[in-house]
């Protein structure tokens, strides 16, 4: 009996905390993203990922700035993953990344990195730990 009792008592104690706890809302940051009227058709038509990392680039350019491609695009000038999207020079948006999947996978996880807090020399080492059996980096 005195078990039993223990036990009760402890789920009396417990309760609260633990909805409490299930209750509890996600909290990552929410990511800055570039709206999609502000993107060339081909963008607003390519799939989600490839949408969503063009949005992620043109709102945070210098987290993409920070790390570098393993797609072999410093061939073509690029010099960060910011490039895949963006040419700066000429101030219009790069169509690469609409069909190159290792550069929205490098932004999808510099997103999923941001979303988490990593800081961005966590985020760039991860970057370069992930994708550098790909190829040189372009930076």
């Amino acid at each position: 009996m005195k078990r039993l009792t223990s036990l009760v008592l402890l789920i009396i104690v417990l309760t609260p905390t633990l909805l409490t706890t299930a209750c509890s809302t996600n909290s990552s940051p929410a990511l800055k993203m570039a709206s999609m009227s502000d993107m060339p058709m081909k963008m607003q038509n390519a799939p989600t990922r490839v949408r969503e990392a063009y949005q992620f680039a043109l709102a945070n350019p210098d987290a993409l700035k920070n790390v570098p491609c393993y797609c072999g695009c410093g061939g073509i000038g690029h010099t960060s993953n910011f490039s895949c999207y963006y040419n700066e020079a000429k101030q219009t948006f790069d169509e690469h990344a609409l069909g190159c999947s290792l550069c929205v996978d490098i932004s999808q996880d510099v997103m999923k990195l941001t979303r988490d807090g990593k800081s961005p020399p966590d985020i760039r080492t991860a970057i370069v730990s992930t994708y550098s059996q790909f190829g040189p980096p372009n930076q």
